[in-house]
């Protein structure tokens, strides 16, 4: 006869107040000194030093020289995006990418603001002989792409105010003037979603809607793009645009946004 034992008693206790160091440091907490996370986790400071040098070694935590206190590290970022990575975003996103691409015959990508710029994470092709190629990882500009500008419309005025006033011109239809761009960005938070009629490629158009998470958050933008003879005004109008809206909500409900 086997015996299961209950897994509590395999909990290892340093590697659980290790963990309970790394978990007093959220909220107004940024920061923490040895002092401190002794009294709230009610070990001697010797103990508190050691879990702080560990982590501190393996890149989770790290010293501030200035204060001597403590903060998490980079690490912990990297974590949480791996999380987003496997289980959140992408995750979700691909069978949404997969649909509307089947429905639209067009190429669809979610895309993500990273340094300044947008970033597509991950795409499904069209199943034409002419289609737009999947650009995975390419930092694209923010105020020539749909993705872009749908980004800016519902950023906060810090990234906003980071775009010079006088912006790159890739076409002949670019904005290219911080101040004429406003507009169109407030049009864009207002109707939910942005097209970019060869404003960054020429020939190229392209739809983008938002996607929220449970914090109604914008944590992403959902698109869908193609050569411009495809992608006419009207089709883009009747077609395009209702399929996007909808499936933008789809993905967003898939991550835990509330649309009532």
């Amino acid at each position: 006869m086997v015996v299961r034992r209950e897994k509590t008693n395999y909990v290892i206790q340093s590697v659980s107040h290790a963990l309970d160091v790394l978990e007093q440091f959220t909220g107004e907490a940024d920061e923490l000194g040895v002092t401190e996370l002794s009294k709230r986790l009610k070990l001697h400071k010797n103990n508190v030093f050691r879990l702080l040098a560990t982590l501190e070694a393996r890149g989770y935590i790290e010293q501030n020289k200035a204060t001597e206190n403590y903060r998490l590290s980079i690490r912990c970022l990297r974590l949480g995006q791996r999380f987003i990575t496997q289980v959140g975003l992408l995750r979700q996103a691909r069978p949404v990418l997969v649909q509307v691409a089947r429905t639209s015959r067009e190429t669809a990508f979610i895309a993500v603001v990273r340094n300044a710029s947008v970033v597509p994470l991950d795409a499904v092709e069209a199943d034409q002989p002419v289609r737009l190629a999947a650009r995975i990882g390419e930092f694209l500009p923010l105020h020539a792409t749909a993705v872009g500008k749908l980004q800016l419309a519902f950023a906060d005025e810090e990234v906003r105010g980071s775009l010079p006033e006088t912006l790159q011109k890739f076409t002949e239809k670019t904005i290219v003037e911080r101040q004429a761009l406003a507009p169109q960005l407030k049009k864009i938070a207002e109707n939910g979603f942005a097209v970019d009629l060869g404003e960054h490629i020429e020939d190229v158009r392209s739809v983008a809607v938002a996607v929220r998470d449970y914090t109604r958050s914008v944590v992403g933008a959902l698109a869908v793009a193609g050569p411009s003879y495809r992608l006419s005004q009207e089709r883009i109008e009747k077609e395009v645009v209702p399929l996007m809206v909808k499936a933008g909500r789809d993905l967003s409900t898939r991550l835990g946004f509330d649309t009532e």
